[in-house]
């Protein structure tokens, strides 16, 4: 059994199975403990009260309400695992909400009592075990983990966006409260972003697609908008209001909140126009069903005070009936007056002053009188009751938080630009943006602010067409590199056209060798550069004004006095007979060093031949085929020991490593020497054997 105080997911449940009756401990969270039970999906009540139908749909939803009946009577531990486990029960629940009837629909109204019981019936207990499965905690001792219970309802969809819509249309009449619960427990973010999309792209398709109007107003559509908008909108706004959001999260949910306000009226007003209000205007035969047709659906939206508010505030009612008037002149006054009345206790219900609210074309006369509807002034009074609302709630600021620019990215920026243009086209995009940065990229607070002429002073003195500043280009890597061969004959880089005639790959095309070898063009380009140098003038001619000019014209070499030419003429010293005696004793001769060094060199290969050739006769016995290797060693060594004698080589000392025995101490050359060999000892051994083996392969005598 259940352990007290310990949340069902952590719990768990000893069952026993099996003839031998084994026990097994499972989680009470577990597939197993469900039970084997059919949900029946609903069907809605027939529209026509046929005996076969009507005893068909009783027969089904006799068995619907037992099994949520049972449902709702099991314990917490059993609920839980049959409404995550048995899918039966989500497509039974799913289909009620899909195709309950709501409030206004005639089906319901057209039915027998006993069907309209037997709908309420079921209507109650769907309800009631949504309430239930919104609970996490229905006693002390039943309860789950806030933390786990999240995930239960994440992961098995019991609860997502569309059927929080549905629940609101459905169960809002009387059960505020336990809505606005369910929903704050909810994510509300995603609520209002899945509100704010679903009803711009409804919008979307009935504006392009008119025809689409006729096929929603048949089913009903009207009627479930204003319904869900007077139920939802409240609380909605409620939960934005006390939920504790950052500044800029508020913001943003009132904004979409607001946006889906104006759609969702908007859509309403596409309904009306296409299904009404065009046919009227356009002179079809059966203009007074027409009539009778928006009449009534205005009669319809006098329950929805909050909806019929907004809906005025944006397509004034006195204007559509004053249409109504001229076309049909016999219009009941009363059921006009009547109307102009509850929309203005609608007005006052919601707290909302009616007047010095601007004023609009009515919506008929903009399209059936072929006049020009200005689109500004559009946006202007279908952005009237957003504004409005949100000063109602809070005053945002002129700025963002505390002045500061918003920062947002590419793509936040060109939705926001977009946004603004699809209401204000005639804007440029440079001034648009100015705006945004200005106002804390607040679309809302910028586009009211647009239209009511508050501009700050900096953007009234901007043109409101100024395109969008161009954005300054990077230099190409390419044109701001710098290279030797820039600007010459093959530079691809800098010239469109190239001479290809110089360019050949191998042997060039139609010439041989030796008219290769004969052509001496080269020779006959450089031969004017040289010509210049054989011509040498001794006489300049200048004019007869400048200095050093003679009569004739020419100027002469001027005859220098100091200079001695005596000997100019004379071979002086040709004759004379130089003595080498007397060149020495003026300066010796000195050996420059390069041929100092290549001498001792030199002298050192002759001084290793002679010993060479003085250790070949050594008495050495011509005749032996292979030496005594131990005399040739003692040989080699006593050469070599001779050659470091005669260049003064000192052997180094002897290193003493090895020491005495362990325990009687060490002598300090043999710590020395120890010390010595620790720190170079990968100078040789094995510990060089790759920088040696690099060094013989760079060398060639590994093949690589």
């Amino acid at each position: 059994m259940a352990c007290a105080k310990v949340p069902l997911d952590e719990q768990h449940v000893t069952d026993i199975i099996g003839p031998n009756g084994r026990e097994r401990t499972l989680p009470a969270l577990h597939p197993d403990r469900k039970e084997e039970r059919c949900f029946l999906l609903y069907k809605p009540p027939p529209e026509k009260n046929l005996s076969a139908q009507t005893e068909e749909f009783l027969e089904q939803a006799q068995f619907i309400s037992e099994d949520l009946d049972w449902l709702l009577s099991l314990p917490h531990d059993k609920f839980w695992c049959q409404v995550v486990f048995d899918e039966s029960v989500q497509r039974c629940l799913d289909s009620y909400l899909s195709y309950a009837p709501r409030s206004l629909d005639v089906t319901l109204s057209l039915s027998s009592p006993a069907v309209a019981d037997m709908q309420r019936c079921i209507h109650r207990s769907v309800f009631m075990v949504f309430l239930r499965m919104a609970t996490h905690k229905e006693s002390k001792e039943n309860f789950i983990t806030p933390e786990v219970f999240g995930e239960i309802i994440y992961n098995n969809f019991l609860f997502d966006i569309p059927k929080i819509l549905d629940l609101c249309v459905l169960f809002g009449k009387g059960n505020a409260q336990l809505l606005h619960k369910m929903i704050v427990d909810s994510d509300l973010v995603d609520l209002m972003v899945y509100m704010c999309d679903t009803c711009t792209t409804l919008h979307s398709f009935l504006d392009i697609f008119p025809a689409a109007c006729q096929t929603f107003h048949s089913h009903g559509f009207l009627s479930r908008l204003t319904s869900f908008y007077e139920m939802a909108v409240p609380e909605l706004e409620k939960a934005v209001r006390k939920r504790n959001f950052d500044r800029s999260v508020q913001e943003d949910l009132w904004s979409r909140l607001c946006h889906s306000r104006k759609k969702l009226v908007e859509i309403a007003h596409l309904l009306i126009q296409h299904t009404c209000l065009q046919p009227i205007l356009e002179g079809t035969e059966n203009t007074l069903s027409y009539v009778e047709d928006l009449l009534q659906n205005f009669t319809n939206f006098i329950q929805e005070k909050r909806f019929l508010a907004d809906y005025d505030e944006q397509f004034p009612l006195e204007d559509d009936i004053s249409l109504l008037q001229q076309v049909s002149p016999h219009l009941d006054e009363t059921r006009t007056s009547y109307l102009l009345q509850a929309v203005e206790s609608a007005w006052d219900s919601v707290g909302k002053k009616r007047g010095g609210r601007p004023r609009m074309l009515a919506a008929g006369a903009g399209v059936g009188a072929g006049s020009d509807w200005d689109g500004r002034g559009a946006a202007a009074a279908g952005l009237q009751g957003a504004t409005a609302a949100a000063a109602a709630v809070e005053d945002f600021p002129q700025k963002g938080d505390n002045g500061a620019v918003c920062t947002v990215s590419a793509g936040e920026l060109e939705s926001l630009l977009t946004h603004i243009r699809e209401l204000l086209p005639d804007l440029g995009e440079g001034f648009i943006l100015a705006c945004l940065e200005e106002y804390g990229y607040n679309t809302e607070l910028v586009i009211n602010n647009i239209l009511e002429d508050r501009l700050a002073p900096a953007l009234d003195k901007l043109d409101r067409a100024m395109p969008r500043p161009v954005k300054e280009e990077l230099p190409e890597v390419l044109d701001s590199r710098s290279n030797v061969f820039d600007d010459d004959d093959f530079d691809v880089f800098h010239r469109d056209q190239v001479d290809l005639s110089r360019i050949w790959k191998g042997k060039k095309k139609g010439e041989s060798l030796q008219a290769l070898l004969d052509d001496k063009q080269h020779i006959a380009e450089q031969k004017a550069r040289y010509l210049a140098y054989e011509t040498v003038v001794d006489e300049v001619l200048v004019g007869p004004g400048e200095p050093g000019a003679t009569g004739s014209g020419f100027l002469l070499d001027n005859y220098d006095d100091e200079y001695d030419d005596t000997y100019d003429n004379s071979q002086v010293g040709a004759n004379d007979l130089d003595d080498d005696d007397d060149l020495l004793n003026r300066r010796p001769f000195t050996t420059p060093l390069v041929l100092q060094m290549h001498k001792k060199a030199q002298g050192r290969e002759e001084e290793e031949e002679d010993e060479d050739v003085e250790n070949k006769d050594d008495g050495v016995k011509r005749d032996l085929f292979v030496q005594d290797p131990a005399v040739l060693r003692e040989r080699a060594e006593a050469r070599r020991a001779a050659m470091q004698h005669r260049r003064g080589y000192r052997p180094p000392p002897p290193r003493q490593v090895e020491g005495k025995p362990k325990g009687q101490g060490q002598t300090q050359e043999t710590v020395l020497d120890r010390r010595r060999k620790e720190a170079n000892k990968s100078r040789g051994a094995n510990h060089n054997r790759r920088n040696m083996a690099d060094r013989k392969r760079n060398k060639g005598m590994i093949p690589s």
